[in-house]
């Protein structure tokens, strides 16, 4: 009899167990989607400007789009490069330092922050270099207002080089009352000088500054996203247009 007791004790138990782990189940479902957010392949649509330290040289830095990107991209189809666009960044100061240089979406008037889809788990993107020893940041903004800084890597590489960084877990995406999911914006990226490296490129002198000027090009900026979002009865009831269309066909105010 006591065997028996044991062992309903035992499914009992396995049975409650597996019933939280039905009730959790639908809390750790994910569906993981690569979602570009900027390509850079029409500029004229795709405004961004650039902001420098406090010793940048006068006139600097530049902002420009050139042609063509990373070839594990665009392969070697010509027509593909002819289209594609990349965004170029020159950057010169006067003197060693840590001097920075941010790149921001919008204009210097409206800086406008991109929306990042889903629950970010990564921030994927393209950056060309010529191997001089500076580094990258992203700042992204969460629904409270809280900026976050991101390292993106070391810059000290040549060519083209894909950086990838996870979103840490301390970076809120979500809240108790529904909507739950809230998503990230991106506020801009940074590049960081090193106060023992060169800031003009080696050998231009006598150049004009473009020339002297170190560059950085970034091309097909992404990000890997939960875009799982679980239904129950009402969810449709979330999206605030719902109401506003009852207001116009004569709800009370």
């Amino acid at each position: 009899m006591k065997h028996i007791n044991r062992a309903l004790l035992i499914t009992v138990a396995l049975l409650s167990l597996a019933g939280i782990g039905m009730l959790f189940a639908d809390e750790t479902t994910v569906n993981l989607e690569s979602r570009v957010i900027q390509d850079f392949s029409k500029p004229e649509a795709q405004n961004w400007f650039v902001l420098g330290s406090k010793f940048s040289t006068a006139d600097f830095p530049h902002l420009g789009f050139i042609k063509g990107g990373p070839t594990a991209i665009l392969g070697g189809d010509k027509a593909a490069n002819e289209n594609a666009r990349s965004l170029g960044v020159a950057m010169l100061f006067d003197r060693k330092e840590y001097n920075w240089v941010d790149i921001v979406p919008g204009t210097k008037d409206k800086p406008t922050e991109l929306p990042m889809p889903g629950r970010v788990k990564m921030i994927d993107m393209w950056v060309w270099s010529g191997n001089f020893n500076y580094y990258l940041e992203a700042f992204v903004r969460d629904f409270r207002g809280v900026v976050y800084t991101i390292p993106m890597g070391d810059l000290s590489f040549v060519g083209w080089k894909n950086l990838r960084i996870n979103i840490p877990d301390n970076v809120s995406q979500s809240k108790k009352y529904l909507p739950k999911r809230e998503g990230l914006t991106l506020v801009k990226f940074r590049i960081w000088t090193r106060p023992t490296e060169v800031v003009v490129v080696p050998g231009s002198e006598g150049a004009d500054n473009v020339e002297r000027a170190v560059k950085f090009y970034f091309n097909n900026i992404k990000v890997l996203t939960d875009t799982f979002e679980s239904l129950f009865d009402g969810d449709t009831l979330t999206n605030p247009d719902v109401y506003k269309d009852a207001l116009g066909a004569g709800a009370k105010k």
